[in-house]
């Protein structure tokens, strides 16, 4: 799914300690990986509520026009450039907000940088809920997308992947969550507006957290706050643990950086940081197309395109949600054994099959002009390929396209280069969800053959430059580029600190 937060380490490097899970480490990754619940509200919610009646009535008549009147081409209903705006908005907020993100993370703080941000969706939460016209809609969206990307989590290297896996876990439970309410609120009149306005629950629930909980050991240091910081990871830690070494290497690290004294956008575009650079451009633009986002918001107004009704659209976009959720749950307990290239590759082929399975369902069920009727069993074939679809991309591209951005950065470029990474996340899913219904419009079953292209891409991608990380220390990462076939060009020779 679509980004709400960068999943970072304790920043610096991070000892094992023979894997030991504390309590603190378990609620401060709860609470950052909960921010997933927030976004993933939104996520299924948007869909459901562009395909109520009341909804489409208020704000975009046109739209509810055209799907009525619209017998000659399924594929066309719901094209229109301003309700994809309502979408897309939340988008194009958040890749600003990215872009600045690590300078208002370091001036205040990780926690307090979470605070802010759960304050913000609270807010973007009761515009949306309360609007009376398209433009307190889409501010709604944009205050949402600004609260977006203030997130962090701590974990030990031998269990880091399960954690990270944690937060696309909370996206699919607000997903699932949405589907659930929109479904049951659909026939109200005032339905789109509790839909909506019940995203400040969540919100609430992560801003209360996150308030609780104490900032990140890398946060106080560079803040100077050295006590703090020893405190913070006595927490992380255990009570027995000797913290004293690691608060020296963290110090040092963050002193090495602060004594470079260079511009962080400027020091990962050194060559030595090019396979980070390439890797944090890439791994979220593949995410983005594989197309998981536009099934996500717009599975309601694609069942329904595809011959099922309102309430049968509602409900197969909710087994679709819990399909992705179960998922998820296998990469949590897998990710860990078999690494992330295994998963990463496995779930790629199984989306390439599903994304031209569905392609040829479509063409046989509604012709390549798509002016037929799609029979059930057809409709129920697409329903079945995109669940499988979605499995695949919750067992591997959905949590592990966070975990590597989280884990393969050195400290003095990592806020940066998850910056970046978040930042390319909402750039691309932006123009995804912006084009997607005219996308549809016009290729028709070939928008799902565009994507299908992509993940075979990507999937080579992985297979050639796309090192394990599995269950490697943060600090010891470098080795992996340094033996890497086609990686080690740029980082053999050269000191990373």
């Amino acid at each position: 799914m679509a980004p709400v937060g960068v999943l970072v380490g304790s920043g610096g490097p991070v000892k094992d300690f023979g894997g030991k899970i504390t309590s603190s480490v378990v609620v401060t990754c709860v609470v950052a990986a909960s921010s997933g619940l927030i976004f993933g509200y939104d996520i299924g919610i948007s869909g459901g509520v562009t395909t109520m009646e009341s909804f489409l009535k208020k704000f975009f008549p046109s739209v509810l026009r055209k799907a009525a009147a619209a017998e000659t081409n399924i594929y066309c209903q719901y094209d229109s450039q301003l309700l994809t705006a309502f979408t897309s908005s939340l988008y194009i907020a958040g890749l600003a907000a990215s872009l600045v993100a690590s300078r208002v993370t370091a001036a205040l703080g990780r926690k307090n940088t979470m605070v802010l941000g759960g304050l913000t969706f609270l807010a973007g939460g009761a515009v949306n809920g309360g609007a009376v016209n398209v433009a307190m809609l889409i501010l709604g969206r944009i205050l949402l997308g600004i609260g977006v990307g203030f997130t962090n989590q701590v974990a030990p290297a031998k269990w880091r992947g399960a954690f990270n896996t944690g937060f696309q876990f909370f996206i699919g439970i607000g997903v699932v969550a949405a589907n659930f309410i929109n479904f049951f609120l659909s026939k109200h009149p005032w339905g789109w507006r509790l839909s909506l306005g019940l995203a400040v629950v969540p919100a609430a629930v992560m801003t209360a957290g996150a308030a609780l909980i104490s900032d990140t050991p890398s946060s106080l240091v560079e803040r100077g706050r050295l006590r703090e910081a020893k405190q913070s990871l006595a927490r992380i830690r255990g009570a027995n643990a000797d913290v004293e070494g690691e608060l020296d290497d963290l110090v040092k690290s963050v002193d090495v950086a602060k004594a470079a004294n260079q511009e962080p956008f400027v020091t990962i575009l050194e060559r030595r940081y090019r396979p980070h650079l390439v890797m944090a451009v890439l791994i979220p633009f593949f995410q983005q197309v594989t197309g998981i986002n536009i099934i996500a918001f717009y599975a309601p107004v694609l069942f329904q395109s595809v011959g099922f009704g309102k309430d049968s659209a509602l409900i197969g976009s909710t087994i679709l949600g819990v399909v992705n959720l179960g998922a998820i749950l296998v990469s949590t307990a897998v990710v860990d054994r078999y690494g992330r290239r295994f998963l990463f590759m496995a779930g790629g082929l199984q989306m390439l099959i599903c994304k031209l399975a569905v392609a040829a369902v479509l063409v046989a069920g509604t012709g390549v002009s798509g002016t037929e009727h799609m029979s059930k069993a057809l409709a129920v074939a697409v329903l079945v390929l995109l669940c499988t679809y979605g499995a695949g991309f919750g067992w591997s591209w959905g949590p592990l396209s966070w975990l590597i951005p989280s884990e393969i950065f050195p400290i003095k470029i990592r806020t940066t280069g998850q910056s970046i990474s978040l930042a390319v996340n909402f750039a691309t899913t932006f123009v995804l969800s912006q084009t997607f219904l005219t996308m549809l419009c016009h290729l028709k079953y070939g928008a799902f053959l565009f994507y299908a292209g992509w993940i075979a891409t990507m999937t080579l991608f992985v297979v050639c430059f796309l090192p394990e990380t599995k269950g490697i220390p943060l600090d010891s990462m470098q080795g992996i580029w340094e033996q890497h076939w086609y990686w080690r060009r740029f980082v053999a020779t050269t000191t990373t600190t």
